[in-house]
């Protein structure tokens, strides 16, 4: 069952949400029922219509659609500013965006054939020497392969041009965003263009 979400709670989680002072915002939005329309911060507040004693509102930044909202008109008559209770609400510390964490970094033993997105810190045991390859796009490239391991096991990391240059034997090295693939019938892993690879 979704819980009820108050006009003051929702308010309070778009100014917090576009960073604007909830006094000022509930000024703006006073000064929008009274003159149409009102400013706040990056906010433009436009009162759109006003139906019985509901009032429509709509909130735009650079002309991009941020809100549009039916509030009670007898809100923005309250005396006291609504929005400052609201701030500890419950519902609007709940969807604040939330802070990504840290990737979390797997083990060689967890990697499958199809894996993407992964994140893996693993010592640099050896380099083949490079080759140089034609690629499908009619460019030359130079191609080797590096085998990383943990403490959970090894796996074949495909590298490219610059990358193979990069790292050295007794490197420990950080992946991400990189793929796991099946290349002669043994796992292999690659950073590919989105990925990235350091020495850590």
């Amino acid at each position: 069952m979704r819980s009820k979400i108050y006009p003051s709670e929702y308010l309070a989680f778009l100014a917090t949400k576009y960073d604007v002072d909830v006094e000022k915002f509930f000024d703006a939005l006073i000064l929008a029922w009274k003159n149409k329309k009102s400013e706040c911060g990056s906010l433009s507040i436009e009162l759109r219509g006003k139906q019985e004693n509901t009032l429509t509102m709509l909130i735009t930044q650079d002309s991009k659609v941020v809100a549009q909202f039916r509030i009670p008109e007898e809100f923005l008559s309250e005396k006291r500013n609504p929005l400052q209770a609201a701030l500890k609400s419950a519902y609007l510390f709940d969807k604040r965006p939330e802070k990504k964490d840290e990737t979390q970094l797997l083990q060689i033993k967890d990697l499958h054939i199809g894996m993407k997105k992964v994140c893996l810190k693993a010592k640099i045991l050896e380099v083949s020497k490079p080759t140089v390859v034609v690629t499908r796009f009619g460019n030359c490239a130079s191609v080797a392969n590096a085998m990383v391991s943990d403490e959970t096991g090894q796996i074949k990391l495909c590298l490219w041009n610059d990358q193979i240059s990069a790292v050295t034997v007794g490197d420990m090295v950080e992946i991400e965003n990189g793929m796991v693939s099946e290349y002669r019938h043994e796992r292999q892993m690659r950073v590919g263009k989105k990925g990235t690879l350091r020495v850590a």
